[in-house]
């Protein structure tokens, strides 16, 4: 049972980021305001639609307008709507200090029961006549905190953020394995041993596996928030798929050859040449292209703080170890298999 110990290791943080990334809820977060563009000098009532929280009348509630680091408009009066809606009334003044044109300007709630929350960007004030007065410093008033574990809410991902638990560790388990069989390739090229040409097709089986597995939960995270299954205009998708693409042929040579040798050798030589068009296709290609949907390329953010909060890093990190571990012990499985089908033809012949 010991030295199955990095099986159950996988198996668990896997099992683990299933529970607890599907079951921990999210943070409050505004979803939208309206009206987004207001006028200087006028009076409004924003609405105010939020997700996840839970507003009463018992509670104070405070909305503020964030204007810039040292100062916040904070509204008049905020009137609960409903269980997720607020109105709140603000003066809005002939100006803004560090008024810049067409500058956004973020939202902010602030309440005990759902702490504090923000919507970068949310509404645009334009001022036709600036009037200079003295701003007095108004800082964003105390910020409640909540205690409970949550995961952050992000605009356009909302529920579908947690698939950062699912799609993405399974490109990096694909990554590795298919790095692992190019080390077992250039091994049998130096020792011909038919065993380690087994240890390759299983490792690189289950490579495509997951590279499969990552290209269906990419498209149905593409499918919620970009709102299709495939675009052509995305550079990641199209590198993916042609990566896998050129790993598929390694299979379709595989079966060209009846000669047992040379079909390893002609594999092993293959496959190492895939993996070095695979790591340009997956993580050259797409950050040198100036514009991409997809997060850590074209400028876009990736495994970073516009993603990740520790809350996410506690499950994503064990969830890339778990697919990693749990992509090696298919493959020892797969390699089982070969071999015993090996042995079998061996006694045949």
């Amino acid at each position: 049972m010991i030295k199955h110990w990095w099986k159950v290791l996988g198996a668990g943080l896997v099992l683990y980021s299933l529970i607890v990334g599907l079951s921990v809820p999210l943070k409050s977060g505004v979803l939208d305001v309206s009206p987004s563009m207001l006028q200087g000098g006028k009076s409004y009532d924003l609405i105010i639609n939020t997700y996840n929280a839970t507003f009463s009348d018992e509670n104070p509630i405070d909305v503020w307008i964030k204007v810039d680091d040292d100062n916040a408009l904070a509204a008049r009066a905020v009137k609960v709507l409903g269980e997720t809606k607020l109105s709140a009334h603000f003066d809005i003044p002939n100006y803004f200090p560090n008024e810049k044109e067409n500058w956004a300007y973020s939202i902010i709630i602030n309440d005990k029961t759902n702490g504090a929350f923000i919507r970068p960007r949310s509404i645009a004030v334009k001022f036709d006549q600036i009037n200079k007065e003295i701003w007095k410093n108004n800082p964003v008033g105390s910020l409640y905190k909540i205690d409970k574990m949550t995961f952050p809410f992000r605009s356009v991902l909302y529920e579908t953020i947690r698939n950062t638990y699912y799609h993405v560790p399974m490109w990096f388990a694909m990554t590795i394995i298919f790095l692992v069989s190019v080390f077992y390739s250039i091994k049998y090229l130096r020792k011909k041993d038919p065993l380690v040409d087994l240890k390759v097709r299983s490792l690189t089986t289950v490579g495509v596996l997951l590279g499969f597995m990552g290209l269906i939960t990419g498209s149905l995270w593409a499918r919620s928030t970009w709102g299709t299954w495939w675009t052509f205009s995305e550079i990641k998708m199209n590198m993916a798929a042609i990566a896998l693409l050129i790993y598929l042929a390694y299979f379709v040579l595989r079966n060209s050859f009846d000669d047992e040798e040379k079909r390893a050798k002609i594999s092993a030589v293959y496959n190492v040449f895939a993996c070095m068009a695979m790591i340009p296709l997956l993580f050259v290609i797409p950050r040198v292209v100036t514009s991409s949907l997809h997060p850590g390329n074209g400028g876009n953010p990736a495994i970073g703080g516009e993603d990740l909060d520790n809350t996410m890093r506690m499950v994503f990190y064990p969830a890339v170890i778990g697919w990693i571990l749990m992509g090696i012990w298919l493959a020892t499985l797969l390699y089982r298999v070969y071999k015993i089908e090996y042995k079998l033809l061996d006694d045949d012949v």
